[in-house]
């Protein structure tokens, strides 16, 4: 039996469409600032709403990314998708490059969405005339795989294809599955991410419906407050986080931008309950066991941690739980914050703009802080950064998302 030695995953080129940014310097510019992208609903009517906040994506160009006869077949989702692959692909520098075929087959796309295109559904229900009148590019528009097609379609990315679809999760699994591929064989390259857009009637009274959206209309962009005592539930954000995946030796080789190692990747199930964790944290505490394992390191290596920090009531606490139950007496030496605080909850994209975080932070040395910490909770006693950034001195970093469920995915990246 032949043992293939495992190969360093580099992540060379990102981009972003979120409430925060249209790329992914001006993202991370509004993050160390504390600058929030929350406000109140202009897609739709919430006059009959209980929540009429969420995170919007504000002046999106889709002209800069996609041909306008394109646009026609694409739900949002893939729009946000195509723009941040764009961006991520002309970041690595791949753009510059022509791939032999021999390189596009084994150049691969990893990207899910948490919901797909309910707003397509949503529209063409609405407007809907009959079989004879319901439009050929409905189907294609709304499948979740369908951001991935359309990405391999635009430069001829023949390697595998693949997406996920684990709620909340999905950005984290899809980067953990694609550089899992790199590091066993399978391929050299992934596009690999998420994409969500569904703040349309259904999506906000769904999520409504379940008492899960924060209600504080009179004060959106202090709606999000993750880990405070006065949380009342999560804002819906949409965008897309879109990475370059490479084998690191490939990459050094071209004199690729590195802007970190993917070194570890875990996943684990709850079979608990299908939106809430267990009290005990067991399954958050698992997941991140199993991402350190893998990338063969100590819990004293990590030094700051991407939490999935939703400001849900419950999902803030035993999330916490979870990190004392992991990292023990090393919990106090850490420094936890979520980004979510100031974007909102992008859903399957939560984890692809997340990792561009996390990455971020090992390139820069800066942690973007919690915002609306104002009374913390004691049962969320962490080092949250609480409103302001921070600076980073360790080599590991650790991103938690997790997902209705009760899917959970982690991933550790290293400075390089």
């Amino acid at each position: 039996m032949t043992t293939i030695q495992r190969r360093r995953v580099v992540i060379t080129g990102m981009g972003t469409v979120n409430p925060c940014g249209n790329s992914v310097a001006e993202t991370w510019e509004a993050l160390l600032a504390g600058k929030n992208g929350i406000g109140l609903i202009t897609k739709f009517d919430t006059t009959d709403f209980a929540c009429k906040i969420a995170g919007q994506v504000k002046d999106f160009n889709p002209d800069l990314y996609i041909d306008r006869k394109e646009q026609k077949k694409m739900d949002i989702f893939i729009q946000f998708a195509m723009a941040a692959a764009q961006q991520a692909m002309e970041d690595s520098g791949l753009t510059a490059v022509e791939l032999s075929k021999a390189e596009r087959e084994r150049f691969g796309v990893v990207i899910g969405s948490g919901i797909g295109g309910l707003s397509t559904i949503w529209e063409e229900a609405n407007g809907y005339r009959g079989p004879r009148r319901t439009s050929p590019f409905f189907i294609p528009s709304l499948i979740i795989n369908l951001a991935g097609g359309f990405v391999s379609i635009k430069y001829g990315l023949q390697g595998p294809n693949s997406a996920v679809a684990t709620a909340c999760a999905t950005g984290t699994h899809a980067i953990g599955d694609a550089a899992r591929l790199i590091m066993h064989g399978y391929a050299d390259r992934m596009i690999a991410g998420g994409s969500d857009s569904v703040i349309n009637e259904l999506g906000v009274g769904g999520f409504a419906s379940m008492r899960a959206l924060s209600t504080r209309n009179d004060a959106p962009e202090k709606a999000s407050r993750p880990f405070d005592k006065d949380r009342d539930g999560f804002v819906m954000g949409e965008g897309a986080g879109i990475v370059v995946l490479e084998d690191y030796e490939m990459a050094k080789a071209r004199g690729a931008k590195i802007y970190a190692e993917i070194v570890g990747y875990g996943m684990s199930g709850d079979a608990h309950h299908i939106s809430s964790p267990s009290e005990d944290g067991d399954g958050p505490s698992r997941v991140m066991h199993n991402a350190i394992a893998d990338a063969g390191i100590a819990f004293e290596q990590i030094g700051y941690v991407n939490a999935h920090g939703t400001s849900t009531p419950a999902g803030d606490r035993i999330e916490c739980t979870a990190i004392r139950r992991t990292f023990g007496a090393h919990a106090d030496k850490l420094k936890v914050s979520s980004t979510k605080s100031m974007h909102g909850h992008l859903l399957g994209a939560a984890g692809g703009l997340e990792t561009i975080v996390c990455a971020l932070v090992c390139k820069t040395g800066r942690i973007p802080g919690t915002m609306n910490i104002e009374n913390q909770d004691p049962d969320c006693n962490l080092d949250v950064c609480a409103n302001a950034s921070a600076s980073f001195d360790a080599e590991y970093v650790l991103n938690n998302n997790f997902g209705f469920g009760g899917t959970n995915a982690c991933v550790v990246l290293r400075r390089v």
